[in-house]
């Protein structure tokens, strides 16, 4: 029988890395609208500093994708996720499974132009994948998945969250190694935004780390933040045992307290005075938590507790030194130790 091919589309550092644990498993083709980047891909089995199998070939013609693959990875920044779909809705059918790899909100609005939202406008990319096409079975992967660490074969997982269990046991089947696990879940809603939530805590993790804090303060960030990111899921309309788990606590303790989170290197970066258009360059990919504090400020009239997203709201949009965001958080009262457990 002819080995399966999955499809993966998007060629930066963790659709790389995705791309590299699927071909353990199956033949990979990898999506890129750039032809230079195909091509480099395809010549050199390289590309973003990581080696890539042999079985991995890339292209730019989306129906070779979608026409030689049932189940596709899309692992794209948020801001460009809407115009893929756009692109590949009238190459996919509801013969496709795609579990999608983006940990990050789409709004049709210009942010700019709003003075708040409703949660009916905010979009999961699972959300956004059925508004716009004709796949049923969708899923989405969240977790402790740095892609550095994933490209040197380090131990890892992560959790594959859809309404299907077909479309779990599927993500599985790709991506299980005796490097890599993926765990399952039925609670898509809370397991995409805890892969979203925790980009912000990063950020303060970073600027915490770059002033000099140490591990009890860290501990003290990340206890208080996974609190902050339930309050939220739940006026979201998510399950706090989402939280919980490896995409929970599992992705917010990796990107916390590693300098290989592009949300960590933001906010130490902040820290140090550079601002934040030299540091989205400098970074070259996108962190994903700066967009996560305006949606999380335009959606306060839900009155979920979010003191810390507030703090950073303001310090990195308004006009608060981090000092001042500190001292807002450490004086406001205090209540009973994992208050957020019923």
């Amino acid at each position: 029988m002819e080995k399966r091919r999955v499809g993966v589309i998007g060629s930066g550092s963790f659709g790389l890395a995705v791309a590299n644990l699927i071909s353990h498993n199956y033949d990979v083709i990898l999506y890129s609208r750039r032809q230079e980047v195909v091509d480099k891909i395809n010549n050199t089995h390289r590309h973003k500093n990581q080696s890539l199998r042999d079985n991995i070939v890339a292209t730019n013609d989306i129906p070779t994708i979608t026409d030689e693959c049932f189940l596709i990875f899309p692992i794209i920044p948020s801001s460009n996720f809407k115009e893929m779909l756009e692109q590949f809705k009238e190459h996919l059918s509801p013969r496709h499974i795609l579990i999608h790899g983006t940990k990050g909100f789409h709004i049709d609005n210009n942010l700019d132009h709003v003075e708040s939202l409703k949660k009916e406008e905010v979009f999961t990319m699972s959300e956004l994948i059925l508004k716009e096409t004709s796949v049923v079975r969708v899923g989405c992967m969240a977790g402790p998945n740095l892609a550095r660490e994933i490209a040197e074969g380090q131990l890892g997982a992560t959790v594959i969250a859809s309404r299907y269990n077909e479309v779990i046991k599927e993500g599985q089947k790709a991506l299980n190694s005796k490097l890599f696990r993926a765990f399952g879940s039925n609670e898509t809603t809370g397991i995409e935004l805890a892969g979203v939530l925790k980009n912000y805590i990063a950020i303060a993790s970073g600027m915490l780390n770059a002033m000099g804090y140490g591990d009890n303060t860290k501990s003290l960030l990340v206890t208080r933040g996974m609190a902050e990111m339930i309050y939220i899921g739940r006026a979201l309309g998510a399950n706090e045992k989402a939280f919980l788990g490896m995409a929970g606590i599992g992705d917010l303790m990796a990107t916390c307290n590693s300098k290989l989170s592009r949300n960590f290197r933001v906010g130490y970066y902040l820290a140090q005075g550079k601002k934040l258009d030299d540091i989205v360059q400098e970074i070259g990919e996108v962190a994903e938590g700066i967009k996560t504090l305006r949606v999380i400020k335009l959606l306060d009239s839900y009155g979920f507790n979010a003191p810390i997203a507030k703090a950073l709201y303001n310090i990195v949009y308004g006009d608060w030194s981090i000092e001042s965001g500190v001292s807002y958080l450490m004086s406001r009262p205090v209540s009973f130790d994992a208050d957020y457990v019923e």
